[in-house]
């Protein structure tokens, strides 16, 4: 591609992202959806004006490390440790019942390979805890009893669906399931979580002085760009997904985090403040990117709608996504008003989903039907659900009461 065509292509990426974003956030949808949208209308399904090409691809991998660097920057571990046994059975039960659904619809229903039912068990897995937080803020519920509640299942679940990812990817990367190689991966990705905070924190001391000296500006963004990025090589280098040191760093500078083993570095509240605010402009740079690939690399045209497949697919899956969350929130002692608050919260998937579909396209994993039947279950799970929720509140909200 000559780099006029491709100039071209990113104006129309980027601009067509925040329509449709601002679209979406009109309609009280979340954004994600809207520049998943825009990927679909510009690309080869409808308008047919860009493709996902090599380049756009390898700024869409930026994206999504990017975006992982801020899901873990938003993390919030003593969170999940304050709100105790109620939060770790939610995430736990609302990570394995939607696994097991999704697996077992695929591989004994719909007769797909082993390896193509991990993927979809695991797609169904996921939590989008921006899209929750969004509508719990909305609703003036982050702070209460059952937000609480939400908020740490929603951190453990994103430390589940990291390590399930890594799993999954070292599955596609193996091409099969191979369980001795699952449980290497298992102990290099322990190990990097547990040095790889450390180092961050360590590289962050250094980072501080240099911005305390530094006369030239744009030293954090600069220096926290190439940390993340090295975070992402180095995740490779153990045999996991590069995403996951993405994830990594943003949990090692969230002004939330702890540090394991007992070892502590003094904080600097205003330093992680820095992080967060100057990084916040790249971030929103380039993770639309990934969403309108992911939409780009859907060709609508190529399935057919007349069959009964995907719509049967669609719709099962649906269902499993949803009961499989649902279910969690039931094996906890709240009144029954609580427990559907709490379970329809934990409904979204939303970049975290797509995150999980995309890595089964982009190894082969998934054909075009099966990738466009998931990104649908995936948008209607992130959708339904801020609706459904408002609804609940709006007719039930003196049932919400804290448990004794």
């Amino acid at each position: 591609m000559q780099a006029h065509t491709f100039f071209l292509y990113l104006l129309i990426i980027l601009l067509t992202a925040r329509l449709f974003a601002e679209l979406a956030v009109r309609l009280k949808s979340p954004s994600v959806i809207g520049e998943l949208f825009a990927g679909i209308v510009i690309g080869p399904s409808i308008l047919g004006w860009i493709e996902p090409v090599e380049a756009l691809k390898l700024m869409a991998e930026i994206g999504i490390i990017l975006l992982l660097f801020e899901v873990g920057l938003s993390t919030d571990i003593k969170r999940l440790i304050r709100s105790g046994t109620k939060s770790t059975v939610v995430a736990i039960i609302g990570f394995i019942a939607p696994l097991f659904f999704g697996f077992s619809i695929a591989y004994w229903l719909f007769e797909l390979s082993l390896l193509i039912s991990l993927f979809i068990g695991g797609t169904l897995t996921a939590t989008s805890i921006g899209i929750t937080v969004r509508v719990l803020s909305d609703l003036k519920l982050a702070n209460s009893h059952q937000g609480q509640i939400v908020l740490g299942a929603a951190v453990l679940d994103d430390v589940l669906g990291v390590m399930l990812l890594a799993l999954l990817y070292e599955f596609s990367v193996g091409g099969g399931v191979n369980w001795i190689n699952a449980l290497k991966v298992l102990v290099f990705v322990s190990s990097f979580f547990v040095f790889a905070p450390i180092l961050a924190k360590l590289m962050s001391v250094v980072i501080k002085r240099f911005h305390a000296d530094s006369e030239i500006p744009g030293l954090i963004p600069t220096t926290i760009v190439s940390l993340v990025l090295f975070f992402a090589w180095l995740a490779h280098a153990v045999g996991a997904p590069e995403l996951l040191g993405g994830f990594a760093a943003g949990l090692a500078l969230s002004r939330r985090f702890f540090l394991p083993l007992g070892v502590t570095l003094r904080k600097d509240e205003n330093f992680a403040k820095a992080i967060e605010e100057q990084m916040q402009p790249i971030i929103s740079l380039f993770t639309p990117i990934f969403f309108v690939v992911v939409g780009l690399s859907i060709n609508l045209r190529e399935i057919d709608w007349a069959s009964s497949h995907v719509w049967i697919f669609s719709s099962v899956l649906l269902v499993a996504a949803i009961a499989g969350k649902l279910i969690g929130s039931l094996f906890i002692n709240e009144n029954l008003a609580s427990r559907i608050m709490i379970g329809m919260s934990m409904v979204p998937r939303g970049e975290v989903g797509l995150i999980f579909a995309e890595l089964g396209r982009f190894s082969g994993i998934f054909d075009n039907e099966t990738h466009a039947g998931m990104v649908i279950v995936i948008v209607l799970t992130t959708i339904i659900p801020p609706f459904t929720m408002k609804w609940f509140y709006r007719h039930y909200s003196h049932l919400l009461v804290e448990s004794k």
